[in-house]
């Protein structure tokens, strides 16, 4: 091979990561012409639209897969968490690499922890599941709906249009702003998306870029995400209630947490399994089995039309 195109997101998140593999794959092959392909996603072009408008699950990568399937890229990286469970015909996941811290963090005014946050603290979150987990935990605060890439919901935080932020720590150490997390939230109280903090590289089935990427693939990684992107499919893949899910392999073991709650976090059902890492699929299905019979089946027939979206 002498070209490998990446394509990804125009955010600096995505361009973050782009560059990331990009750097690797210019090591590894140092005789190969690396090139970055930024391409405008329908979740790009409406950020000020409800996700509900734009078309939910998969708005972030339906554009880089038919730029894929058009051979126009020859890679796509993709935060592992914006791709649906179903995979385009023609197109795998050809490496996962290893993972990111995955949870959530507490961004507050003054560096408050979420407990001392006062009573009708305005909370900006974008997303369904860290709204129903902290009305849940604190339903006494105000939770806002935000959008708009990293550095905008910052920006909105400290021209106080909102007293904290709930976001992914993976996103800020990728574009080191770490240093601005007031609380990492442990996950009894935020369980964070089904793959956050993991990284997708897709590709073309048979094609050459797939080996050139093997290398990069974490299997920790991906048997963590297995087990967690099966525990999603088995409530109903881009379900669009609030769904959270952690797995953590220790050498032969896999630990799996999972959750379901109302939008309004009145109803929370959360559930934990263990087993041996070569069961992860099977440890997902089990555990998505687990909730329904505790009383999730009723929640998630109680969807409200809103789309799920994890930042």
């Amino acid at each position: 091979m002498r070209l490998i195109r990446i394509g990804t997101r125009g955010s600096a998140l995505a361009l973050a990561q782009a560059g990331w593999v990009r750097q690797k794959l210019a090591a590894k092959y140092p005789g190969v012409r690396i090139e970055t392909v930024t391409i405008r996603t329908a979740g790009d072009r409406f950020l000020n639209t409800p996700m509900k408008a734009v078309g939910g699950k998969g708005i972030f990568v339906k554009e880089i897969e038919e730029a894929l399937l058009r051979e126009e890229i020859d890679l796509a990286v993709h935060s592992m968490k914006d791709l649906p469970t179903e995979i385009p015909r023609g197109l795998t996941v050809a490496a996962i690499p290893e993972r990111e811290d995955p949870r959530d963090v507490l961004v507050s005014l003054g560096r408050r922890s979420l407990k001392d946050l006062p009573s009708g603290a305005r909370v900006g979150t974008g997303s369904l599941r860290r709204r129903a987990q902290i009305l849940n935990y604190r339903p006494d605060l105000l939770l806002l709906p935000i959008r708009g890439n990293i550095d905008t919901r910052l920006k909105k935080l400290d021209q106080q249009e909102v007293d904290a932020l709930i976001m992914a720590l993976a996103g800020l150490r990728r574009l080191g702003w770490e240093h601005r997390a007031s609380e990492y939230l442990a996950p009894e109280i935020c369980l964070n998306a089904v793959a956050q903090g993991a990284l997708g590289l897709e590709g073309r089935d048979g094609d050459p870029a797939i080996g050139a990427i093997a290398f990069l693939h974490h299997l920790p990684t991906a048997a963590e995400v297995l087990s967690e992107r099966e525990f999603l499919r088995r409530l109903g893949g881009g379900c669009q209630i609030p769904v959270g899910a952690r797995a953590w392999v220790h050498g032969d073991q896999i630990r799996l947490m999972g959750m379901v709650a109302e939008v309004d976090g009145g109803r929370l059902f959360r559930e934990e399994i263990l087993g041996s890492v070569q069961d992860a699929e099977g440890l997902g299905r089990e555990l998505a089995e687990r909730l329904l019979k505790k009383g999730a089946d009723e929640v998630l027939g109680l969807g409200n039309g809103e789309s799920e979206r994890v930042f």
